[in-house]
């Protein structure tokens, strides 16, 4: 780095698994990153990732904690592990960047907050969701006032497991989770969207009765019956949201979507390739196709309106590494490194984003959009709503631990 102001970061990637081979070479780019190592239970990963991206190798997450050289620490580790990890990381003086969720229970989220306000460290979740075109456009249209008063929204995150890798789904802990312990992909996107939080949850759950699940009492650590998990939510704004989270279901893209936003003067609906904008006038609704501007340019061009395309994209066509229209005031901060690299990416184009956020963050000793505070503001409802569905949808208030330093 030129500017010695900056903080130079050296990085340690912990848990070299599936997901975090598409971030190493994002991290490596960024011109804040001067070291990479990586860190897995499993000796073999570690190795195969040290040669496939030509970095160092740190044997244990406890040589990670206690070497001063390292002062960032990205987790990629199975999910239900991520609280525990991170509060070390943070009381080591580590910045710490962490996978989704935030923890699996609310005690962890606030023992994340603590750390970082008693530690000064930086902490951010990466949740791509913010980066999706379709909360993107909401909240932008929303901030406009288009919408008016926020009424009602939809959004849900439907990723069935048969999609994931075999390793994943003989995992029980990871694939076996109550679905609503990983919540933030649809949570994220409507309280983004509307500047908001969750004060109150009502769910209820679909108990899956394939012979071959492992959502079962005794076949999973959690004890969990839920697939499938659903809930309504009240927001802090007084509007309502209906939140879906869904592992054995027949559907699979976009994963996460709002599929629906509607105010007191506007209304959002999405269906496979087409979004719609509607606006309330005396003398009906002025309806306006944004597809163009929330579509990646790519399935935009290609759209023929044919069963392929809408078959393409209805499996995740177009929808990895190409970026919207929407999104392209965001890619203007992104490093030159990462021009060259762009389909180094995924999830509607978001990891560029995330990473750079996170990284020049850190250099620069900003606090990140997804913070401690709203991070547990995007977990902690889902892990809430799991505890109503198993109370029978039993209406339970929401902890909130306020805001953070930008509300204060």
């Amino acid at each position: 780095m030129n500017d010695k102001n900056k903080h130079e970061l050296h990085v340690a990637i912990i848990g070299c698994g599936d997901f975090a081979k598409h971030f190493v070479p994002l991290f490596l780019a960024h011109p804040t990153v001067d070291s990479l190592k990586v860190c897995d239970i499993d000796e073999k990963r570690a190795r195969e990732y040290a040669k496939t991206f030509n970095v160092g190798i740190i044997k244990t997450f406890e040589d990670v904690i206690n070497d001063k050289a390292i002062n960032t620490v990205a987790i990629f580790t199975q999910r239900h592990t991520h609280g525990d990890l991170v509060v070390r990381a943070l009381n080591a003086g580590k910045d710490v960047y962490s996978a989704v969720p935030m923890a699996v229970s609310v005690e962890d989220c606030k023992r994340i907050i603590d750390a970082v306000k008693q530690t000064g460290r930086i902490y951010m979740m990466g949740e791509t969701c913010i980066y999706y075109p379709s909360a993107m456009y909401c909240k932008e249209a929303f901030e406009r006032g288009e919408f008016g008063d926020f009424v009602y929204a939809e959004s849900q995150y439907y990723h069935d497991i048969s999609h994931f890798p075999k390793e994943f789904q003989d995992d029980k802990p990871n694939s076996a989770v109550p679905p609503f312990f990983y919540p933030t992909h649809s949570t994220a996107m409507v309280l983004h969207a509307t500047n908001s939080y969750v004060t109150k949850v009502s769910a209820m759950g679909y108990c899956d009765i394939q012979e071959d699940t492992p959502f079962a009492i005794g076949k999973n650590p959690w004890d969990n019956t839920f697939s499938n998990e659903f809930s309504l939510m009240r927001l802090s704004n007084g509007g309502v949201a209906r939140v879906n989270e869904c592992r054995r279901i027949g559907y699979k893209a976009p994963s996460s979507s709002v599929q629906s936003f509607y105010g007191t003067k506007g209304s959002y609906q999405f269906s496979n390739a087409q979004h719609i904008m509607q606006t309330l006038t005396e003398q009906g609704v002025t309806l306006k196709d944004v597809s163009h501007y929330v579509n990646p340019e790519e399935m935009t061009q290609n759209n023929n309106g044919t069963v392929d395309f809408k078959n393409c994209v209805a499996n995740h066509g177009y929808q990895w590494y190409h970026v919207s229209p929407i999104q392209a005031k965001e890619y203007k901060r992104i490093p030159d490194s990462y021009r060259k690299i762009a389909q180094v990416n995924g999830h509607m184009a978001s990891h560029q984003l995330l990473i750079d956020e996170f990284c020049t963050c850190v250099a620069n000793g900003k606090m990140p959009y997804v913070n401690a505070w709203r991070a547990a503001r995007f977990t902690i409802p889902g892990l809430i709503a799991h505890e109503s569905a198993k109370q029978g949808g039993k209406l339970l208030d929401v902890p909130d631990f306020g805001g953070g330093p930008e509300e204060t």
